[in-house]
Order: structure tokens, then C-alpha cells, then sequence
């Protein structure tokens, strides 16, 4: 009861726990301090931490004064009590801290030392960023995988959160938390395999992942490097055909301080292929039939494995009908029969065939295909000449660009046909020897031409367009798909015609008369100067040899003169008829005219021989003036109106007049 009325006792309480607790930073504060300070360090540190005291006791005393005007000594008093909490409360601090620097210590000890020997450390995926993946590793601060290390091929997250994973720790990172790899972790778990494949060279099953500089990226547990030239015994254009697949491969290189692994594909087909080489070898022999594999296609044949060695197959002992390219009748990858036709041991060459395994289809074809037979078939191809049918395996024909219509005006067989096509034809010839078969499409029509002859028989008038003129002829359509010829001959009577265009024109119709029909060589001749009377046959049914007639020199040659003696009608008087009475010759100027006494003539060459000199043999001077006296009387005019009308008519006397004058006095007499 006493105590309770001790004021001291009651009022020092809450300030003495007060002071415990401020003492005790104090003193703790200068614990750690003096442990790792000198003397003079102690002093400054410990006034520090007197100053930090006083400022938390400041506020206690305050509040004791509030509640009590006692005096500082009471304080004082109460401070000593609690010495030793204090004490305790700074050891134990300092012990923490202690701690704490160790466990840093440890920690980053256990770093450097998981960094310099490549420890493989399990963790667990805390999360996935677009850069890193997550891991706990066990340290304070967390694991960062590159994200492209745990990508599969689809560029998918191997891991997801909570997924355990193995890596090994390479740096810690300035920005915090450590670099750890995942594919170094792999490595070092199945480094020892790859060794002991390596040196076994046994092989291991990997996959493709990517396409790299040159070559592939496989995966075999790690990431392992295929070159291109290891791929395939036969380079290989395009390794993009690799990637996602599965393959067997033989490791080739090792560098486990760079962690470079060689991989070869090669090796092992090489392997493969001697092998199965070795057991074709001991049993190829000319004659015998194996089963292959196409390996490659090229322009003359295809290359066929038979295993673990390749034969030719040529493009002529494929098929017994006609390729235009081996892929036509096989693919790569394809599995086929062949024959072995010929095998040289030495070097190791096979010479196949394929059409070899059936019989040869030309051997029967002339039974099989008789001529005028209606087949049907596939136009395999078109050329310019022509389109081939093929009308069974190993048998084609040819349907020659003149045997599809009737019609001269098709360009180009593409018009009618096109590969692919089921067309139907008549066998025109077999030829076994050649291998050749002729087919007709038009006779399969109605032909124009056999009935062409009783539709416009010779004589007959038509009337027709101009479709084309060449140098030796117009041709005129009739009717559709029927076209005639007028030879340039038959233009004109009279004009010397070189060209047809000088007399038509492409486009226009023209009237000509039919001279000919040939059906079985599908030509109808035409004519154009039939339709008007024919000069010559006039000039013969009017002349005779003997008349004297007057000329117009037309042209000149070397043997004589060409004369126009009549509209379109043309004799020749040669050099040495060209003579006057008095034996001189006479000077042929073209354009001058002259008489001329007919000494020749052939109306079925239509050919006049004329002469000058026959002129003058005939009539004298004497005779000449006795017929003009004759002339000036009414007698002679009566007597000689015959003749001067035999003679053209002419106004003046001529030698011509003479001469027939004396004819007909004659033939009266």
C-alpha cells in the first residue's frame, strides 16, 4: 500500500520504458558502429547517436513534465536501471545485420560460383515476357531465359508459369536478376550422349528447325548445325522442304568450350546406299526386272534407284508411242518396274526400259488399224503441219494440217484442235516399219469438190470476190471453202499482163467463166478474157499469107521487129525481111509504120511472120503508075473497088493496093 502512494515510483514508469527503448537504439546504433570503426570513429559516432537519443528522450521528458514537475534526476535514475536491456536489444541488432551481410555474401558467393563452373540449376517458370522467361532459381533475385532459347518451331513457349525447368546461370544483369541459359543447360546433359555418339558414330534423331546461313538448325537435344552440303549425297537447291521434319544424323564435331555441335545426314545415306549397292551389284544382271524408285526427271530420261545405285532410263524406252517429256509418264517418288537392257560392271552404268515390259503394239497395228477404219482418240500434241492422236498406249498418229477440213483457209491446226481433245479420224496408211500412222478428219465430211464438177460445169459463167492475188494469178471464192484461179494468161486477149493487180483488185467481184475442174486435186480454173471474143481468131478468119496489111513497129529485138497489125494482135518481121526493093535495109523506128506482106502464119501459137522486102519483089514502078492511070478512070474505080476495100480503105495508093489489085485481076482472068 505504501508503494502505491510512492509518487516517485508511480510517476517514473512509463518515462523509464521510454528511456528503455531509446537507450536501446542508441546503444545498438553504437554497438554496430564501434565494431567496425576506429576510436575516433567510436567518439563521432557516439555523439551521433547521444544526439539521436536526446531528440526521442525530449519528447518523453515533455510529456513527464505535463504530467509531473518532477526533476531530471529522476529520469537519470530510471536510465540506469535499464542498462542492461539496452545492451541486449544493441547486440541483438547487431547480430541481425551481421547476419544479413553474410547471407548477401553467401549468396553472391554462390552466384560467381554457379556462373564460373556451369552448375545446372533447376527452377521454376514464374512468368513469360516478350523477351525473357521468368525463373526462380533459388536466389534472392529471379532468372532470365532468352526467349528464342524455349521457342519449338511453331514459335511457341516451350514452358508455361509453374513448369520446372533446368538452366545454368551465366551473369548476373546490371538491371538485376541473373542470365541463364537453357540451352547451355541442355547441353550439358546430353553432352556425354553426343560424345559417345560421336565416337561410336552412332546415329541420333533430331528435328529440323529453321534454315540458316548455309544450312539447318536440328535440334538432337541441342541445337546442332547441318551444313547443306551434308543434307543430301546430291546437293540440294532448296532445304526450306526440311524444316519440321524428322531426321537421322551423324555427329561430325564437337567443341564443347563453344558449345558447337557438326551434325551429317550425308554420312548416313552414303552408308545406306553402299550397303544396298552391294547386294544390287551381286544380283543386276542384263534381262532381269527390278523395282525403283524415280530419283530425279530430266529433258532425256528419268534416273531410277534400284537401290543404293541408279540406272537410266532413257525417253525412248519408256513408251512406245512418242514423249515430249519424261513426266509425262512418271513423277519423282514414283515406284515402277523396269528392265535392265544393258549393265556395264566396270563402270557401274544401267541402261533401263520400261516399254520393254509389254509387248510392241506396232508389231500387229496394220490388223488392228485397217485402212478407211473410223478410231477415236486423244490429240496429244499441235504443231504447225498437225496434230498427233494418240489412239491406244504406244500408238499415235498424225492428222496432217491438210487432212482436218476442206477448206484451204485454216492457219494453224489450234484453230480446230487442242491437246486433250477426243477427236474422231479414218486411218488413211499404217506404216509399221516407221512407226507412223496417217488419220484424216475431213473425210469424215461431205466433200465439196466431188460435186463441184455437175455445179459448175466448164463453160459455165460465175461471179465471185477477189480473195488473194499472188504473181501468177487471182483467186476468186465461189462459195464457201471453194475457190478458183485465173491464171494471169487469161486476164486479158490482148495486153501483156505481168502482174493480176495491173487488171484487178483484192476485194471486188469480177464475172469469169469456168475452163476446169480437177476434184481429186481440188483445183477449178477460171478464166476472164473468155467472157470478151478472142482478136486472133478474127485477125485469121480475116487474113491470109499473102495480104499486104499496113504495120505499126512496137518494139525492137536483135532478129528483127515486133509490129502491131491489128488492135492486140502482133506479128514479128525479122531482120532479114526488113529490105527494101533496092535491097537496102529499112530503118524499124519504134512508133513508124510500114507495109508489110503476110509470109507466115499459125493461128495455134497465134504467130504472124511479116516481110518488107516480100513487098517490093512483087511491085514494080511500071506496074504502079499503070494501076493509078487504071484508078483516075469510072472503070478502074468500079474494077478496083474490091480491092481497095481488101486493102483497109486507104485514101492514098499503096504497093498493098497494087498487089491486090493484080490479085484479083489475076483470079478473073
Amino acid at each position: 500500500m505504501v508503494e502505491n502512494h510512492n509518487p516517485d515510483h508511480n510517476e517514473s514508469k512509463p518515462l523509464t520504458t521510454e528511456t528503455e527503448v531509446l537507450a536501446h537504439e542508441a546503444t545498438a546504433a553504437h554497438t554496430d558502429l564501434s565494431s567496425e570503426s576506429t576510436s575516433t570513429q567510436q567518439h563521432e559516432t557516439a555523439h551521433d547517436a547521444s544526439s539521436v537519443a536526446a531528440q526521442h528522450v525530449a519528447p518523453a521528458a515533455a510529456a513527464h513534465q505535463i504530467a509531473d514537475h518532477g526533476t531530471v534526476a529522476t529520469v537519470t535514475a530510471a536510465a540506469d536501471e535499464s542498462d542492461d536491456d539496452l545492451n541486449y536489444d544493441a547486440a541483438d541488432f547487431a547480430a541481425a545485420l551481421a547476419n544479413f551481410d553474410r547471407e548477401q555474401a553467401a549468396e553472391s558467393a554462390a552466384a560467381q560460383n554457379l556462373t564460373a563452373e556451369e552448375v545446372i540449376v533447376t527452377g521454376t517458370v514464374v512468368k513469360i515476357t516478350d523477351k525473357h522467361v521468368v525463373v526462380d532459381i533459388g536466389l534472392k533475385s529471379e532468372g532470365l531465359i532468352p526467349l528464342e532459347q524455349v521457342l519449338d518451331i511453331n514459335g511457341v513457349s516451350k514452358f508455361q508459369a509453374g513448369d520446372t525447368v533446368e538452366v545454368v546461370v551465366e551473369r548476373e544483369e546490371s538491371e538485376g536478376g541473373y542470365l541463364v541459359s537453357y540451352d547451355k543447360a541442355l547441353r550439358h546433359k546430353v553432352w556425354d550422349k553426343l560424345e559417345q555418339a560421336a565416337n561410336d558414330k552412332t546415329p541420333v534423331k533430331g528435328m529440323v528447325l529453321s534454315r540458316v546461313k548455309g544450312g539447318l538448325t536440328v535440334d538432337i537435344g541441342i541445337k546442332a548445325f547441318l551444313p547443306g552440303s551434308q543434307v543430301e549425297v546430291r546437293p540440294v537447291r532448296n532445304l526450306d522442304g526440311y524444316i519440321g521434319t524428322e531426321i537421322e544424323v551423324r555427329v561430325i564435331k564437337l567443341n564443347k568450350k563453344r558449345g558447337n555441335v557438326v551434325i551429317s545426314r550425308k554420312e548416313l545415306l552414303e552408308e545406306d546406299q553402299n550397303a544396298k549397292k552391294s547386294v544390287t551389284l551381286a544380283t543386276l544382271e542384263e534381262g532381269s526386272v527390278l523395282t525403283g524408285t524415280v530419283k530425279n526427271l530430266t529433258d532425256y530420261g528419268a534416273f531410277v534407284d534400284m537401290g543404293g545405285l541408279d540406272g537410266l532410263l532413257h525417253i525412248t524406252d519408256m513408251s512406245w508411242g512418242r514423249l515430249t517429256h519424261p513426266r509425262d509418264l512418271v513423277n519423282v517418288g514414283d515406284e515402277i518396274q523396269v528392265k535392265v537392257l544393258k549393265f556395264d560392271k566396270d563402270k557401274q552404268r544401267v541402261s533401263l526400259g520400261f516399254k520393254q515390259l509389254t509387248p510392241d503394239p506396232w508389231l500387229d497395228a496394220t490388223e488392228r488399224y485397217p485402212i478407211g477404219a473410223q478410231v477415236r482418240g486423244r490429240v496429244l500434241s499441235v504443231t504447225d503441219y498437225g496434230a498427233f492422236v494418240e489412239l491406244e498406249q504406244g500408238i499415235e498418229g498424225l492428222v496432217h494440217v491438210s487432212e482436218m477440213t476442206w477448206s484451204k483457209r485454216m492457219k494453224h491446226p489450234s484453230k480446230m484442235v487442242k491437246p486433250g481433245d477426243e477427236v474422231d479420224t479414218i486411218i488413211l496408211s499404217v506404216n509399221p516399219n516407221d512407226r507412223r500412222i496417217s488419220l484424216g478428219m475431213k473425210q469424215l465430211q461431205d466433200n465439196p469438190w466431188e460435186q463441184l464438177e455437175d455445179k459448175y460445169p466448164t463453160g459455165a459463167i460465175i461471179e465471185g470476190r477477189v480473195r488473194n492475188l499472188t504473181d501468177f494469178g487471182a483467186f476468186i471464192e465461189i462459195e464457201d471453202g471453194i475457190d478458183g484461179l485465173v491464171h494471169v494468161s487469161n486476164l486479158s486477149w490482148t495486153k501483156r499482163i505481168k502482174h493480176p493487180s495491173e487488171v484487178l483488185k483484192k476485194g471486188e467481184k469480177v464475172r469469169a467463166i469456168v475452163l476446169g475442174v480437177e476434184p481429186e486435186n481440188r483445183r477449178l480454173s477460171l478464166g476472164v478474157k473468155q467472157l470478151q471474143p478472142d482478136v486472133w481468131d478474127t485477125f485469121f478468119a480475116q487474113h491470109r499469107v499473102g495480104d499486104v496489111i499496113k504495120g505499126k513497129i512496137l518494139r525492137t529485138a536483135q532478129f528483127g521487129a515486133f509490129v502491131e497489125i491489128a488492135e492486140g494482135v502482133e506479128g514479128l518481121c525479122h531482120v532479114s525481111e526488113a529490105i527494101d526493093a533496092e535491097g537496102k535495109p529499112v530503118s524499124m523506128d519504134v512508133d513508124s509504120e510500114h507495109e508489110f506482106k503476110i509470109v507466115k502464119m499459125n493461128q495455134e501459137e497465134k504467130k504472124v511472120g511479116l516481110s518488107i522486102r516480100a513487098v517490093g519483089e512483087e511491085a514494080s514502078r511500071a506496074e504502079v503508075e499503070s494501076y493509078k492511070e487504071r484508078e483516075k478512070s469510072p472503070k478502074g474505080n468500079n474494077s478496083g473497088s474490091s480491092s481497095s476495100s481488101s486493102s483497109g480503105n486507104s485514101s492514098s495508093t499503096t504497093l498493098g493496093d497494087l498487089i491486090n489489085w493484080k490479085r484479083s485481076e489475076s483470079e478473073r482472068d
